[in-house]
């Protein structure tokens, strides 16, 4: 056998797109080997022992660096915590005040965030999430229709 023909298999860093039921906002990483690596020295993101903190998956910014809603309810558990934050983001992203102050309060009723008294310290939060803040999304407007 010739040794000219045969190669060192390496890893490959694949990062997935959205043809493969990926989105750019949230890219999953994946390494494509023929064998995992046997020493600490592997590819990014292979367990080297040096006791970093990983994702399980399921919430994909618990190693990342944003800050979690900062009014989920206290009986929240740690496994629903992300998927709340998620909700919130996709709903101030997508709706007007009304209907962001109407879901809010449905949240709120149905114990999986506890809003402030303060009007003002909730529309900051939502502002942070990514609530507009222009024309439409003034603090004098949310006030209007928020509930606690």
């Amino acid at each position: 056998m010739e040794e000219k023909n045969i190669q060192r298999q390496t890893p490959i860093n694949v990062w997935g797109v959205a043809n493969i039921g990926c989105t750019m906002e949230n890219p999953s990483f994946q390494t494509l080997a023929a064998e995992p690596p046997t020493t600490g020295n592997g590819p990014v993101g292979s367990d080297d022992g040096k006791g970093e903190e990983k994702s399980c998956g399921n919430h994909p910014h618990e190693a990342e660096t944003e800050e979690l809603f900062h009014f989920i309810h206290p009986s929240v558990d740690g496994s629903e915590e992300w998927q709340i934050h998620e909700e919130v983001k996709r709903l101030v992203a997508r709706q007007g005040i009304q209907e962001i102050c109407q879901y809010l309060k449905q949240l709120a009723d149905d114990r999986k965030i506890l809003l402030p008294q303060n009007a003002e310290r909730a529309y900051n939060e939502l502002v942070r999430m990514g609530m507009p803040n222009g024309e439409g999304y003034s603090l004098k407007t949310f006030q209007k229709y928020y509930k606690r």
